[in-house]
């Protein structure tokens, strides 16, 4: 079986929104990057739709429909109600005639399946056989039972769908016909694959749309109001309800829409607070019409109601039912095995993350995970990885950063734009005599340096390497390093201290001036000796004296 989500690893950026929104946490993260652990998942689409790098890939069945029609066996096209929200102005007349240009044999609507479902819903409330009965037309919902609420399972109405209903009733017509479902769900690819035979291929609004634009066609918008059966209000939050007779004083009816109201209305129904009630229960919000796959118009959950009500009568398609057991859906336990761990290893794991008393839980939630010991859960059992713990990281990031400018030699200022200082470490307090750097703290630089070079930088945006300045307040000797970072907005100043060096190579050129000094007069001295010699060896003065001087020149060289 063929995944029906996976992620495109180039894209993955370390988010984790995927894992923030997935209300399952099917999401297992490593070496930088995410992947969808496939056994937990209930495809309800969130991690495709928040997605900010398009990471997330939602598999195209349209080449196995181009197939389809290639064959010999006719096709038939069984088109989701809420068509209408996402194709605004489009017919289900203009539907079916440019998915016939498109070469398929028949064009119908899912909701005549959803007739033949919503019946057999009140078929069962009629019964009383079964106290408390979600309907089952949404595979997400299914499926987040069967793997997470396996307490509710009783309750959950064992009946087809209404896209596998209606798949059912056009081969019971035409047992030759191939039948493709066009709908706004991810998850229906899975339950069309798990439940082979019925439904031949899935292909959602979006797939269908670039169908269309490739093939050059469009869906024309026309001005037909005709009205069909009322099962076409299915795809908004309470039409499984309005379609029914709805009608028992017994039960109570109940529509609840959203994956997280759905997952609170499901554990109640497992630990029995829930009697005598019909529930439709949705996982996209305001159900099928905010669907993953919906396209554009996905967004507008006003607009996309009025435009599926509008096309609803108040009667019903005319229907065959079939016989109860040809409705009949098994839908066993998945459950997901969650390792349990014992206290002593989970205190081990926060440890390793810097968590080592309560108040350091804080719960944020930028992992992704909900809690601290959700997350470090998740780690032990290798869904997620220690460095996805923001303030961990930052903690330590800090605190690695605070060592380094802590205990080197230079001094370091961190200042804002205005010049404030934000940070003063221990060197830069010696340089400039500061017996405690929090005196200084939000201080502007003029208060202690001179702040022209700082000004100079924010200025020109030019940075200042290793300027030698003389402190005369402080009777040192420096280099000046200023740095503006634009990305923070900040201005760093580094100090070397050169003031020994400086002091050494003055005690040094003293020295040497003094030396040339001596050596002048010493000269001097012996010139005039020279000069007499010289007279007596028949040397003229003007040669000796050009000698001696390069000789002089030598010694002030050296």
């Amino acid at each position: 079986m063929n995944e029906c989500l996976k992620v495109k690893k180039n894209n993955c950026k370390n988010c984790y929104k995927c894992i923030r929104n997935c209300p399952v946490k099917a999401i297992s993260f490593g070496s930088n990057q995410a992947s969808i652990v496939q056994e937990e998942c209930i495809l309800c689409g969130r991690c495709l739709v928040c997605c900010p790098q398009h990471a997330k890939i939602m598999r195209d069945d349209v080449p196995i429909a181009k197939k389809l029609l290639e064959g010999e066996s006719p096709v038939y096209a069984s088109v989701a109600p809420s068509f209408a929200a996402n194709y605004p102005g489009v017919s289900i007349d203009s539907m079916k005639k440019t998915l016939l240009e498109m070469g398929f044999e028949g064009v119908e609507e899912t909701a005549i399946g959803a007739t033949i479902v919503k019946t057999h819903y009140d078929d069962m409330i009629d019964a009383g056989k079964q106290r408390v009965v979600i309907s089952s037309c949404c595979h997400t919902v299914n499926m987040l039972i069967q793997r997470y609420y396996p307490g509710a399972l009783p309750y959950l109405a064992k009946v087809q769908s209404p896209m596998l209903a209606h798949g059912a009733a056009i081969k019971r017509l035409r047992p030759d016909a191939k039948v493709v479902f066009i709908g706004p769900c991810i998850s229906k690819k899975n339950e069309g694959d798990q439940y082979p035979g019925i439904v031949d291929c899935v292909i959602t609004f979006e797939g269908l749309s670039k169908w269309l634009s490739d093939e050059g066609l469009e869906l024309h918008k026309d001005s037909s109001t005709e009205l069909g059966g009322r099962a076409r209000l299915f795809p908004i939050a309470g039409g499984i309800i309005r379609s029914m007779r709805a009608d028992s004083k017994d039960y109570r009816y109940l529509a609840i829409d959203g994956m997280e109201q759905c997952m609170t209305a499901l554990k109640d129904i497992s630990e029995g607070n829930t009697d005598r009630c019909f529930i439709e229960m949705s996982a996209c919000k305001g159900s099928c019409i905010g669907g993953p796959a919906m396209g554009p118009e996905r967004n507008m959950p006003i607009k996309s109601y009025v435009a599926v009500e509008k096309l609803a009568g108040s009667e019903d398609f005319p229907i065959e039912p079939p016989d109860e057991e040809l409705l009949y859906k098994a839908m066993p336990q998945q459950t997901v095995r969650i390792p349990k761990l014992d206290a002593k290893t989970l205190e081990e794991a926060l440890l390793r993350i810097g968590k080592s008393k309560p108040s350091d839980e804080l719960n944020c939630g930028s992992c992704g995970y909900d809690t601290c010991r959700e997350k470090v859960a998740t780690t032990i059992s290798g869904k997620s990885d220690e460095t996805m713990c923001m303030p961990y990281l930052m903690e330590r990031a800090q605190s690695f950063s605070d060592i380094i400018i802590d205990h080197t030699l230079n001094g370091v200022m961190v200042m804002k734009e205005s010049l404030e200082i934000q940070q003063i470490n221990a060197a830069a307090g010696r340089i400039l005599n500061i017996k405690n750097q929090r005196d200084v703290l939000g201080m502007n630089v003029s208060c202690v340096l001179d702040p022209a070079p700082f000004v100079e930088v924010l200025e020109s945006r030019q940075t200042i390497k290793e300027r030698k300045l003389f402190l005369a307040e402080y009777a040192r000797h420096v280099t000046l390093t200023v740095i503006y970072d634009v990305s923070f907005r900040v201005v760093i100043a580094i100090m070397r201290d050169i003031t020994e060096n400086e002091t050494a190579r003055e005690i040094k050129d003293a020295q040497d001036r003094r030396t040339i000094e001596i050596t002048d007069k010493v000269i001097e001295k012996q010139m005039t000796t020279v000069q007499l010699i010289a007279s007596l060896l028949g040397e003229t003065t003007a040669e000796t004296k050009i000698a001696l001087t390069k000789l002089k020149e030598t010694l002030r060289n050296e």
